[in-house]
């Protein structure tokens, strides 16, 4: 019997990108990360999208409903900008949010750069999927998972998704000890 692979969606939204006007940065340095940090099969489902607010939800949807996404990071949208809507489309497909994501996330940042306040980065489950916002930034991505991903593998336990199993010497995954 062979292990589940998992699915982890990795969505770049940038308008810029998008068009190829813009190398994107985000998703590459989400994957990179991922690479290092994870020891169970996985594969990555990648898109680069424009910041429309009815695309990103569409895409969130998809990679969780039909793309079976145990995890979807999102790069990009997450600052006051008129165009910047990734929350607002996380929020619309989500069916529970997990605010301790982005409050974690932003108390990290900001011992790096005082602008982390305005960043509006979330988390939060739809369906088996466990989707979070990240900045742009590859520097502030990095900072973030290393923030969060301790407690990924164990909420994609409890919302039925695949194990996830991480390289302790890069990043340790927490789970309460079984008695």
């Amino acid at each position: 019997m062979s292990a589940v692979v998992a699915r982890i969606g990795i969505v770049t939204v940038s308008d810029r990108a998008s068009r190829g006007e813009y190398e994107d940065l985000g998703g590459p340095a989400i994957r990179a990360w991922l690479e290092h940090a994870l020891t169970s099969d996985w594969e990555p489902v990648v898109r680069v999208i424009p910041d429309e607010r009815g695309q990103v939800e569409a895409t969130l949807k998809n990679l969780c409903d039909q793309d079976g996404c145990c995890v979807v990071v999102t790069t990009g949208g997450t600052g006051p900008a008129p165009r910047d809507v990734t929350p607002e489309a996380t929020e619309a497909v989500i069916e529970k949010l997990m605010p301790g994501f982005g409050e974690l996330m932003r108390a990290v940042s900001l011992k790096h750069v005082p602008t982390a306040i305005l960043s509006r980065q979330l988390a939060g489950i739809r369906g088996q999927s466990l989707i979070i916002n990240l900045p742009g930034k590859p520097a502030a991505i990095a900072e973030c998972l290393e923030a969060v991903f301790p407690a990924v593998p164990y909420c994609v336990d409890l919302i039925g998704g695949p194990f996830l199993t991480t390289d302790e010497t890069f990043i340790k995954a927490f789970r309460p000890k079984q008695k």
